[in-house]
């Protein structure tokens, strides 16, 4: 399936780019793709949901064709986005599914806005970046020195590095395309930011249903990561996928999608 997109203003002052499909539904099912990914990323696993269930996959500000304001991509601003976005969209909660580095932005939005998020799926969601050291050398070595526009040979390989030598090649270009349409001095903001947020010691407030979904041959985020998030959230969940790399929902996109919807059908509609 080739998903059409669609263009929304919201109350934080960009327009977003995003797919939708599905009935009416709640509460919805909203996915923020990781850094530098688009909703596009999520294309081989929406053919998968049930069309029971309302689906929002969305290009975060300075993403795919979404606006790329000047400021704004520290994680409480990408996380303001959100609820603005429910809003621009009639949509009163939500369970939010993020990857990676946008499992912060999700569990921001649910630890300031219960009220608005039914369940969290994290895939491959780190516990914490702040002092990071491999985040930390990648981001002096080289996220600080891209320039627009970005080498598409750079591209092609950032995402093999964070996905796995197993996705189709027409996958691998399609994610290529979208990562070149992130302005160098976007990278350099939304890296920056995660370097800098920590939200571990709020996670005890996060009280909705959550699903971990982790890739056991993930090199990027560990084991231990999930473990620290299991401790801090009692309420979670993790599923693990044998030889599965960070990103799952491209290598398993059936078993995916099946986990999730399987996971939002439980969560409630009401609080």
């Amino acid at each position: 399936m080739t998903a059409a997109a669609s263009a929304i203003a919201i109350g934080t002052g960009v327009t977003l780019s995003y797919c939708e499909q599905g009935a009416p539904s709640e509460p919805a099912l909203v996915l923020l793709p990781g850094p530098t990914d688009s909703w596009r990323s999520y294309e081989p696993v929406l053919d998968h949901l049930p069309r029971s269930i309302r689906t929002v996959a969305v290009s975060q500000r300075g993403h795919g064709d979404s606006d790329k304001p000047a400021t704004g991509y520290r994680v409480p601003d990408l996380a303001a986005d959100v609820p603005a976005l429910l809003d621009a969209l009639g949509i009163e909660r939500a369970v939010l599914a993020g990857h990676s580095g946008s499992c912060l932005t999700a569990r921001r939005v649910a630890i300031d806005h219960p009220d608005r998020v039914a369940g969290l799926v994290l895939e491959a969601s780190p516990s914490a970046l702040k002092g990071d050291r491999g985040l930390t050398d990648f981001v002096e070595t080289v996220v600080s020195t891209l320039d627009d526009p970005i080498d598409p040979a750079f591209a092609r390989s950032f995402v093999a590095d964070t996905s796995s030598a197993h996705l189709a090649p027409a996958l691998v270009d399609l994610l290529v395309q979208e990562l070149l349409k992130v302005p160098a001095r976007v990278w350099q903001l939304v890296f920056a930011s995660l370097l800098e947020y920590d939200d571990v010691a709020e996670l005890h407030r996060v009280r909705t249903p959550v699903m971990l979904i982790w890739g056991a041959d993930d090199v990027l985020v560990s084991r231990e990561m999930q473990d620290e998030l299991l401790r801090r959230m009692p309420q979670a969940e993790l599923v693990a996928y044998a030889r599965v790399g960070h990103t799952p929902r491209w290598e398993v996109p059936s078993r995916f999608a099946q986990d999730v919807a399987t996971f939002a059908s439980t969560c409630p509609q009401r609080r």
